[in-house]
């Protein structure tokens, strides 16, 4: 072959392979991007629970089974078994258990005078026995009413009847009110701080609910109530909420956004942010504090942790690397998470025998472990964490050293967010009480990030700081099993009788896991 044919087929050849090179690299771009089409619908439509689905679940010990030679067998024709419904029964005394603390109300059906007489004989019949047909559970409708303080003035009769004594005149004791110059009641203002931060609904839809109560009380009243009760009875009982958070062990953290319109110096549609600290599990107080910042700066998790001392629970955001004279602990949730995004999906189902199933799968065996040791103490689980959490942990690693992503965009993260991670996430051996993943937390933020739905921004930051103080009041108060209602109009009708500002210490008594709260202030479940 001449010189000049055999350089032109060289030249062919390369531009061949590159050629197949550029081809490979789209059909996997084509490849990932349809995958990340299929996971956001599965998203949008499908099931929102994190739980591995049972058929085609992958078990990292079967692994004989898997590897069984059964391609010499004739195919068989696809039996499909359905199981049968079975009704589970209703357990005995389940209604009555339901409303054995609601208060109750006997309707009598008797017969009028003239049909309890005998139909026969026309004589008075007599009362044998009693049948109770049916409960039911009645919705009394909330209603509005005027409520007018009179204060009565007394005069002594007797003095200032000459010169050389002065007139006695008293006026009876009238308790403060929750804002002065107002129509607000502690109730009302209960009413809207409830609905708004408990359910989510906002003051726009509450202006209508109100409206049908018969009472015309705008959003903008609404909002002030809210700040100003918030900053002059809530927010002390905050500032005392966020010493005690600083002295657990465990705290875990969390931060989701939310836009400001009238922040100084920033666009109304750009982002702040709001955060979120929570007590451990095995602390002796359950507490939840939300903060609000402009930014998502690390500086601000350092500054409010700064007393803190302890084991940090969070996801894998930097900023929180600021925070100093803590041992970090990430959440096995988001590598779990991570490797549920890299599973391939055909017509929205996942496709089995996938690399992601099987990282799932290494995440659920550590939640599995997790929940089997639930209820041991602190310092057995520790021991039981070591003994069989670690081997798993082992046998992750080794697995994941040897992966590759084979172009598979969404694995190659979960793999390099797992192995970036490593140190954070062995630290839950380091102690019994350290939780495996940051679900507390992103419990407790849901509700804000649900509500968010509703009322969509906050129009100025003393209404952000102020919602940030609600939520901690009210989340809080959940975590402590407190009728969240119930808890804030009990506040509401006697901190601003409570001289606190003088003797700060009597502020502990309401405090939402204070013993010394009533009784009408604990849910009754």
């Amino acid at each position: 072959m001449p010189k000049d044919e055999y350089q032109e087929l060289l030249e062919l050849r390369v531009k061949v392979k590159e050629q197949e090179n550029q081809i490979n690299k789209l059909n996997n771009q084509v490849e990932n991007l349809t995958q990340a089409i299929l996971h956001t619908n599965k998203k949008i439509y499908g099931s929102s629970s994190e739980k591995t689905p049972i058929d085609g679940q992958i078990s990292l010990f079967n692994e004989a089974e898997k590897l069984s030679d059964s391609s010499a067998e004739e195919p068989q024709p696809e039996n499909v078994k359905v199981s049968s419904y079975k009704r589970t029964p209703r357990k005995q005394g389940s209604k009555e258990e339901a409303v054995k603390d609601l208060p109750r109300e006997t309707v009598e059906c008797v017969l009028n005078e003239e049909d309890s007489k005998c139909p026969y004989c026309n004589t008075k019949m007599n009362v044998i026995g009693k049948n109770t047909v049916r409960t039911e559970v009645e919705f009394i409708p909330p209603s509005v009413k005027v409520i007018e303080y009179v204060q009565y003035v007394y005069k002594c009769p007797n003095c200032g009847t000459n010169d050389s004594s002065p007139d006695v005149i008293v006026k009876a004791p009238v308790a403060a009110p929750v804002m002065k110059r107002s129509l607000a009641s502690p109730s009302s203002v209960a009413e809207v701080i409830y609905q708004k931060y408990m359910n989510g609904m906002p003051l726009s839809r509450q202006e209508h609910d109100w409206f049908q109560r018969g009472f015309k009380l705008s959003r903008a009243t609404m909002a002030n109530w809210v700040i100003r009760c918030s900053n002059d009875w809530l927010k002390p009982m905050y500032d005392l909420m966020k010493d005690e958070i600083a002295k657990c062990d465990i705290v875990h953290a969390d931060e989701t956004r939310i836009q400001c319109n009238k922040e100084p110096g920033k666009k109304a549609s750009s982002e702040s942010f709001m955060w979120l600290y929570s007590s451990g599990k095995y602390e002796s107080k359950s507490i939840v504090i939300f903060e609000y910042t402009r930014t998502r700066a690390g500086n601000h998790a350092k500054q409010f942790l700064e007393k803190f001392k302890g084991f940090l629970v969070t996801d894998a955001y930097q900023g929180y690397e600021k925070v100093e004279d803590v041992v970090r602990c990430l959440c096995w949730s988001h590598v779990k998470r991570y490797f549920i995004e890299s599973i391939p999906l055909d017509k929205g189902k996942e496709i089995p025998n996938s690399k992601g199933a099987e990282g799932r799968t290494f995440c659920d065996k550590l939640f599995k472990i997790e929940k089997e040791l639930a209820s041991l103490s602190s310092e057995d689980r520790l021991i039981k964490r070591q003994e069989k959490s670690e081997p798993v942990l082992e046998a992750f690693w080794c697995w994941l050293e040897k992966l590759n992503p084979m172009g598979n965009q969404k694995l190659s993260q979960a793999i390099t967010y797992a192995k970036n991670q490593k140190i954070y996430l062995e630290n839950f051996l380091l102690d019994g009480r350290i939780p495996i993943s940051n679900n507390r937390a992103e419990n407790s933020i849901r509700p804000f990030a649900v509500g968010r739905r509703g009322w969509l921004f906050a129009d100025t930051p003393k209404g952000a700081q102020a919602s940030a103080i609600a939520y901690s009041i009210v989340e809080t108060a959940k975590l402590n099993n407190l009728d969240v209602f119930q808890y804030l109009n009990y506040l509401f009708k006697n901190l601003p009788n409570t001289k606190f500002k003088e003797q700060p210490e009597l502020l502990a008594q309401y405090l939402p896991w204070s013993e010394s709260l009533p009784d009408c202030c604990r849910n009754k479940k």
